[in-house]
């Protein structure tokens, strides 16, 4: 097959891509999740692969980016705030359903791989890729190869312990994680908490632009957060680039702000490491699924 499609199972919305030859895009759609429902999730998912094959008179191979992973022990998913899929044998219903195999890996491996591919890492030897939505993932491309780990959890920071005033319970079961902290989700309970005020991170972003005081300190509080919360990652992996993807990386001044904060945490007496926005944006994930299967 030289057509490679890849789906990106968010849990706000599922996207798929078609790649011909050479990378070259041939169409991209999407749809919204439908959370809490399985079996409807499946749905989407072969429903998306059989109209994009028949749109384009071609059949593809699969690849799929989960906010999750399959475990080393078994077929079921482990790891997803996409909590429905846990415990479901995900890439086996997948591949009745579609018949034939698919290639299934967690979402951050997907976007950090299509970012150090020809995204904002290219040519870099080590790359952290962050997802800063609906949920806080990280991925890790080695001189352009991805690292998976022993347990299926590298490049998992969103559910290290973040040191901070707040220690807001996780779906995980422990308090604190990152993830409760730098999300969408947990960007508007902090503001919430703060304020009293229920704001969405667009509006947040737009009254701090605004010269709204409340919302300027929410992402102050958030850049601190963000720059501590990496600065434990570069004290470990020491990355040459740190591509920011998800809904939260278009706030434009975490990309001056963040940088002038992490020195205090990084234990170096200078950091190069680079912050970049991720090239592709919402759709590198993707692209990084359609390429689990290798052009032909």
């Amino acid at each position: 097959m030289t057509m490679r499609l890849g789906v990106d199972l968010g849990g706000s919305k599922i996207e798929i891509v078609a790649l011909g030859a050479g990378g070259r895009e041939l169409l991209r759609r999407r749809l919204p999740t439908p959370r809490e429902d399985y079996a409807e999730t499946l749905a989407v998912i072969v429903g998306l692969v059989a109209t994009a094959e028949r749109d384009l008179g071609e059949r593809g191979s699969v690849g799929v980016g989960i906010p999750g992973a399959q475990s080393r022990h078994g077929e079921q998913i482990k790891n997803a705030n996409s909590t429905w899929l846990n415990g479901q044998p995900l890439r086996r219903d997948l591949e009745l359903q579609l018949k034939r195999p698919v290639r299934l890996a967690n979402d951050a491996n997907c976007f950090v791989l299509s970012e150090a591919t020809d995204g904002a890492g290219a040519g870099a030897e080590v790359v952290f890729g962050v997802i800063l939505g609906t949920g806080v993932g990280g991925g890790i491309a080695v001189r352009g190869q991805v690292l998976t780990g022993a347990n299926a959890i590298a490049g998992e920071w969103g559910h290290n312990p973040l040191a901070d005033e707040r220690q807001p319970p996780c779906y995980c079961g422990r308090r604190g994680c990152v993830e409760t902290l730098l999300s969408g989700p947990g960007l508007c309970a902090d503001h919430r908490e703060a304020t009293g005020r229920q704001l969405e991170p667009p509006g947040i972003v737009a009254g701090a632009l605004a010269g709204d005081p409340h919302c300027q300190a929410t992402l102050a509080r958030y850049e601190q957060r963000l720059a501590k919360a990496l600065a434990q990652v570069m004290n470990i992996l020491d990355p040459d680039v740190i591509v920011l993807g998800g809904g939260l990386s278009n706030i434009a001044r975490l990309y001056d702000n963040v940088p002038r904060l992490w020195g205090q945490h990084v234990f170096s007496d200078q950091v190069t490491t680079q912050l970049a926005k991720a090239r592709f944006g919402d759709s590198s994930g993707v692209r990084g699924a359609a390429w689990l299967w290798p052009s032909e």
